[in-house]
């Protein structure tokens, strides 16, 4: 199950990613107007297949804290616009040397800093288009470096998993398994604590501007396509449990046609009470998909729930 996790997920993803890095890089040299829409297509698709390796928090998205600096968020303190501001208010130098912008504040670094430069109409005027558009280029490198690295070390770290060693990372099959396992609770549990949690808020007070990737229109876009990801991952899991298998089809399949029944793409109706209350159906629906792989999968699986990347958080 780790071979087939490694060959027929992890591995084919991170490899997207670091291409569709390396293409949203290269776009911003013809294409770095906050409109173009050739850069909005190409941050479209990277971010896409961000979201579907996000999960994945452990090993080489962790070096560095490149999963921090890919993707800050949620922030809960709005550091990101002010570190976008700071930089431009300054014309930061630091912008124009690649090692130098590393050392930056994460806030600014990463998807949601180039969303707010794409899509937040309040950034369109400051500083001069200029200095705009080399921020952009500075960010999305940032983004392909790091992309880049998290596949590189993808090519080395998956023998760890494959073979664990008393002298390896992973001492036993149970471990490397466990990892795996955790990274399938990883990615629902912030599906439906963050990206549906924070919208949604309490009944009294509903908050659609805590939703993620709002600016881009991409929140609800994002659940569904973590679920996707996390179902792929939990058919290669649960392939020798046939029962357990049909279990999360079947939860699976009704969160998937949840989500698309929304039709509210960046949460902002969540107030009204029939589309709260949609939102909560749907996070509930995540919510059995987690009980199910806690209670049925892990055990079946002889692995232990334990801790993940969001415990503590």
């Amino acid at each position: 199950m780790v071979n087939a996790s490694l060959d027929q997920h992890i591995l084919p993803k991170v490899a997207a990613f670091s291409e569709s890095a390396t293409t949203l890089a290269e776009t911003t040299i013809a294409h770095c107007s906050e409109k173009s829409p050739e850069l909005r297509a190409a941050f479209g698709r990277a971010f896409d297949d961000w979201i579907a390796i996000s999960h994945l928090r452990f090993g080489p998205i962790e070096t560095d804290e490149r999963g921090f600096a890919i993707a800050f968020w949620p922030d809960t303190k709005g550091f990101t616009p002010k570190a976008l501001n700071q930089l431009i208010a300054e014309s930061d130098p630091s912008i124009y040397d690649p090692e130098a912008f590393a050392t930056v504040s994460v806030a600014a670094r990463g998807f949601y800093g180039l969303e707010f430069l794409l899509f937040d109409p309040g950034f369109a005027q400051q500083d001069t288009a200029e200095f705009r558009c080399d921020l952009i280029r500075a960010i999305s490198t940032e983004i392909f470096r790091n992309a880049r690295g998290i596949a590189m070390d993808w090519q080395l770290y998956h023998g760890a998993l494959r073979e664990p060693s008393d002298r390896g990372q992973y001492k036993s099959d149970e471990e490397a398994l466990r990892e795996v396992f955790k990274a399938l609770l990883t990615g629902l549990q912030f599906t439906a604590d963050a990206r549906l949690g924070r919208p949604l808020g309490t009944f009294e007070r509903p908050r659609p501007r805590r939703a993620e990737a709002r600016r881009s229109q991409r929140s609800l876009r994002h659940i569904t396509i973590s679920l996707e990801a996390t179902y792929e991952l939990a058919m290669l899991l649960s392939e020798t449990e046939p029962e357990i298998r049909h279990s999360l089809v079947l939860a699976f399949d009704r969160a998937l046609e949840l989500a698309k029944d929304l039709e509210d793409p960046s949460f902002a109706n969540i107030a009204d009470p029939t589309s709260r209350f949609r939102v909560k159906v749907l996070q509930d629906a995540v919510n059995r998909i987690q009980d199910i792989a806690i209670l049925e999968l892990a055990p079946a699986l002889g692995v232990s729930a334990g801790f993940n990347a969001l415990d503590g958080d």
